[in-house]
């Protein structure tokens, strides 16, 4: 057998040097950080169109990647899925999402905008008043914001959650149900909601006023939130400043949100001129807000088990 003789410093450092390239292959590979955004028709439009986000978070390494959906419900099963990690959502969704066991966590909250929802009814309709609404059929998006608001209306006019109709459709199939006269009704919310009265001339029956808050959340999942603490941080604040100069240019953010859009310049006016801008951070009091919308899915067995929705809160929460 013939033996090949390697000498012993060359066979040190061909040792040193198998050692040393895995460790810095494996350093080449780290991944920069992400951050999917999931959003709807909402401020998070203005900053994708802007691209002040990408800016701010390119110092840390970390790319975005948007994603847009119709409702809530849809954008908290992405992030049960691991799809996305942050987005905007409505006061419902999240109940919903938490009794599913999605690993949701709030981030920041809105101030209350009850008029940028309402109860929608044709203009020719003989529906005058909410009581009227018994046994009609009534389109909503099942497990959104305005799914409360309809429970709370109704009781506030003496109606049993079992006398309402409900019609389960996301917005789109909801107007056109709308428009062909195939419900009588449509709870819906803004831009869809100025978009029905200024094209299909809908009455509004009733908006969320003196019923319930209708808030926005923002939201992640705690893995995410708990590691990128740092970005989202840059997220509320870049959000916060779209909420300042919108409320100080409400005619420039809709004209500006009219284009990114694509609705009529009036529909965007309409749905500016009524909501309230601003953000700020969970508090204790705010997801007691939260914890009697879940407290009331629960007793309609709307939703499979009763949830604590502080096991959703930022860590510090005041």
């Amino acid at each position: 057998m013939t033996s090949i003789f390697i000498p012993r410093r060359r066979l040190l450092q061909g040792v040193a040097a198998a050692v040393a390239l895995p460790s810095f292959g494996a350093l080449a590979q780290t991944p920069a950080r992400q951050l999917r955004i999931g959003k709807q028709k909402g401020l998070l439009s203005i900053l994708k169109g802007r691209g002040t986000l990408e800016k701010r978070l390119a110092p840390l390494g970390v790319s975005l990647k948007w994603t847009e959906f119709t409702a809530g419900p849809v954008q908290l099963e992405a992030l049960n899925v691991g799809s996305i990690d942050f987005g905007d959502v409505g006061e419902a969704p999240p109940i919903f999402a938490q009794a599913a066991g999605a690993p949701l966590a709030y981030v920041a909250a809105t101030l209350q905008r009850p008029q940028s929802e309402a109860v929608l009814v044709p203009k020719g309709s003989a529906v005058k008043s909410v009581a009227d609404l018994k046994g009609k059929k009534i389109a909503l998006n099942k497990g959104s914001n305005v799914h409360y608001f309809i429970v709370k209306l109704a009781e506030k006019h003496g109606l049993a959650y079992s006398d309402l109709n409900l019609v389960y459709l996301p917005p789109a199939d909801a107007r056109a149900a709308f428009e062909k006269g195939s419900v009588d009704a449509w709870v819906i919310w803004d831009p869809f909601l100025a978009a029905a009265e200024k094209s299909l001339e809908a009455r509004v029956l009733a908006d969320a006023t003196g019923v319930v808050g209708n808030r926005s959340y923002y939201f992640s999942s705690l893995d995410y939130a708990a590691k990128n603490a740092d970005v989202l941080a840059i997220v509320t604040e870049e959000i916060g400043k779209i909420d300042a100069w919108g409320t100080a240019n409400k005619s420039d953010l809709a004209a500006e949100l009219a284009t990114l859009w694509g609705l009529p310049k009036p529909v965007a006016d309409l749905t500016v001129a009524r909501a309230v801008y601003g953000t700020g951070p969970i508090t204790k009091a705010i997801l007691a807000e939260q914890q009697k919308i879940a407290d009331t899915f629960f007793d309609l067995k709307l939703i499979p088990k009763r949830i604590n929705v502080l096991e959703a809160a930022p860590a510090g929460i005041a």
